[in-house]
């Protein structure tokens, strides 16, 4: 007597198991606020790479289109779902494969119902069907949140959030720091690029991150470079050549200005708090031949031996300004955390200059765009310490492209080196101790 077949398990359906890690790791960033590349470990364990891959894009494609993603869904229903409704959830996840992904909808449905079992499964695949079969394309460029749309026009005019969602749409360029400046034109005729200053060379369009393996390019395995995006490499450019003195790079994980600092002749020590992003920055130096003191310890209750020649503080932030990359915090990021990372900012910095020596320099960091976290930092820190002064960023010391404000600080905006491919969104101001 022949057997029937026994069904497949919900677990048993090829490719459900990385779907269901994203449906954890989208819960974990929209629910719990937790950053998408923290929370990938935990929703991904146990998955093989090529899984933990596909968990990652797909949350990230949701991230990236979310607005956009549940206006399509909210056309296909007579009853909103609620936003935090799993059925909601479960249809991004559907619907950003199909339209982003190119999975075929069969493939994309089918790997979404079990995710909702013993919930609406119905109405979740009549939802998919009536959105699939109009054929829809997701905007280009994506719609940004409503709520940090509305608080960037605030901070930088009406403008801002238009060129924000077209560089949203972009994929970033690849940006690299060179350990020898002197070599800049030999490694941008090497990778085909161009140099927007000394020591750097962005890679042509094309081979952007995350569309090529950047261990397998010519010089990074014997350390002529890193990737390291160049209005990041500003901060390091403003404390210039360092001539055997002392620098203190805070919060210096993973190392890319480190880096700068010991190829510009600085005597660094690298502090940070992350034992497992310090073990990257050895790496780094290791790669690159270049030495540092590496510290692993908490700002908040380090001491230094001796006052330091330069400080080079990229303090803990929102990290706004690289939204592009991290399409997460647009969606974990609101005033409260903005409030609270900017004390935290003021308490650093204030310990930070105590540690300087007279007529030395502190570069103060954040790739936000959140003004709380730059320019109000930094006005409130010089009102409330007579002894330091701000010493202007000269057009001289910049890459083209990148112009000093008219105070004397930098600001990179979604709309600086568009023609170019964009940057990441930083400001950066540099502070002297007064002598006497």
């Amino acid at each position: 007597m022949s057997r029937r077949p026994v069904p497949n398990r919900p677990d048993d359906v090829p490719g459900l198991p990385a779907r269901r890690a994203a449906l954890r790791l989208l819960d974990a960033v929209l629910r719990r606020g937790d950053p998408l590349e923290l929370a990938l470990h935990g929703a991904a364990q146990g998955l093989p790479p090529a899984d933990r891959a596909l968990t990652h894009a797909i949350a990230a494609e949701v991230l990236r289109h979310l607005p956009d993603l549940d206006a399509l869904i909210d056309g296909a229903t007579r009853q909103i779902l609620p936003p935090d409704a799993k059925a909601r959830m479960v249809l991004r996840i559907a619907l950003a494969q199909t339209l982003k992904l190119d999975t075929p909808p069969h493939a994309a449905i089918a790997t979404a119902l079990p995710l909702v079992d013993g919930g609406p499964r119905k109405l979740v695949h009549g939802v998919f069907g009536t959105v699939t079969r109009g054929a829809p394309d997701l905007p280009d460029p994506p719609t940004l949140p409503a709520d940090v749309a509305e608080r960037w026009a605030a901070q930088w005019g009406d403008a801002m959030p238009q060129a924000a969602a077209y560089a949203y749409g972009q994929r970033p360029p690849v940006d690299l720091s060179l350990r020898d400046s002197d070599e800049t034109a030999k490694w941008a005729e090497a990778m085909g690029g161009a140099s927007f200053a000394p020591g750097h060379v962005r890679l042509p369009p094309g081979t952007e991150q995350g569309t090529i393996a950047i261990p397998d390019l010519p010089g990074f395995a014997e350390g002529a470079w890193w990737v390291q995006d160049i209005a990041a490499s500003c901060a390091a450019r403003l404390l210039g050549a360092g001539e055997g003195r002392v620098a203190l790079d805070l919060c210096a994980a993973p190392g890319g200005k480190t880096m700068q600092l010991a190829a510009a002749g600085w005597r660094v020590t690298a502090l940070d708090q992350s034992k497992k992003r310090l073990e990257r920055l050895s790496d780094n130096l290791a790669r690159t031949g270049l030495t540092a003191d590496v510290v692993a310890a908490d700002l908040r209750a380090w001491q230094p031996d001796a006052p330091a020649d330069a400080i080079l503080l990229d303090a803990p932030c929102t990290a706004t300004g690289i939204y592009r990359r991290h399409p997460d915090v647009l969606h974990r990021i609101g005033p409260r955390q903005i409030s609270e990372l900017a004390e935290l900012q003021g308490e650093l910095l204030a310990r930070a200059a105590g540690w300087l020596a007279p007529g030395g320099r502190l570069v103060y960091a954040t790739c936000s765009l959140e003004r709380a976290e730059g320019e109000e930092q930094v006005a409130r820190f010089l009102a409330s310490h007579p002894g330091f002064a701000l010493l202007p960023a000269t057009a001289e010391e910049l890459p083209t492209g990148i112009a000093p404000t008219a105070e004397g600080w930098l600001r990179t905006l979604p709309d600086t080196l568009t023609e170019a491919g964009g940057t990441d969104g930083f400001f950066i101001a540099r502070l002297v101790k007064k002598a006497h």
